[in-house]
């Protein structure tokens, strides 16, 4: 292995072991707790280590915001993979993604609350973005009905989703109802 390849090597570990323990020190403490500084001091790296790495905590939000989307996307898939038809795809992708936004707060805000820097719905949205949102389509649009754009209606559900993630997180609504609200999403929005 030449020099080169060893540090190229080196500089993505470190820039791993960064988003770890951001994501880390975000689902432990919330995202205000993360700083340049006490991820310095976490790591054993200076900040201007830091800083070669990520301009800053948004871009560290970004990162974890990438990583969280590649994961949705393969929970999303594996348990629509396990299913039996379309409507049982589309309950076990709400179960699948109200589930990972149960299981990963942190990262699930630095996906879909925080500024990360990241374009959505645009030609410059990263892949794992892409990749999140068409695990979604995968199935949905299915069950999106004659006439309704596919990615209208995997919209418009993704929507539903993220509503009954937050408001649940937030307290306002009770968890133990979230399956019933699964079967309603399922029943009255995918009609199938």
């Amino acid at each position: 292995m030449s020099v080169q390849e060893r540090k190229q090597r080196e500089r993505a570990e470190r820039e791993r072991l960064i988003v770890a323990t951001a994501r880390e020190l975000a689902e432990q403490q919330g995202w205000d707790a993360v700083t340049t500084r006490r991820l310095a001091e976490r790591i054993e790296y200076s900040q201007p280590v830091l800083y070669s790495h990520f301009r800053g905590k948004r871009e560290i939000i970004g990162a974890v915001a990438l990583e969280g989307a590649a994961e949705m996307a393969a929970a999303v898939r594996a348990a629509t993979s396990a299913a039996d038809g379309p409507r049982e795809r589309v309950a076990a992708l709400a179960r699948a993604y109200l589930g990972f936004a149960a299981r990963n707060p942190a990262v699930y805000d630095a996906m879909l609350q925080l500024d990360g820097g990241l374009a959505f719905a645009d030609e410059d949205t990263p892949q794992p973005l892409k990749d999140a949102f068409a695990a979604l389509l995968e199935s949905l649009g299915e069950v999106a009905g004659d006439g309704v754009h596919p990615g209208l209606f995997t919209e418009v559900f993704w929507a539903a989703l993220h509503g009954l993630a937050t408001l649940t997180r937030a307290g306002r609504l009770p968890p133990e109802e979230t399956e019933a609200r699964v079967e309603l999403l399922v029943d009255r929005l995918a009609k199938v």
